[in-house]
């Protein structure tokens, strides 16, 4: 290791513990919330590409296997 990039590393770490704590962090129950959309929201849109590639798929076979 070079000389100096000890210092460097731990300034680094001192400065993101610092950023970190002023994060306003959520609450338990937004954190929930927020994660209850995000579980939702993928899954309508894997439903909705399956649908689309199901039909894309159809459509193939219908070409293609006449």
């Amino acid at each position: 290791m070079a000389r100096g990039q000890g210092k460097q590393r731990f300034r680094f770490i001192g400065g993101t513990i610092s950023e970190l704590r002023k994060v306003v962090w959520p609450t338990r129950q937004e954190a929930t919330y927020l994660t209850t959309i995000v579980i939702v929201v993928t899954m309508v849109v894997a439903i909705i590409l399956w649908v689309i590639d199901v039909g894309f798929s159809e459509l193939m076979n219908a070409i293609l296997f006449r």
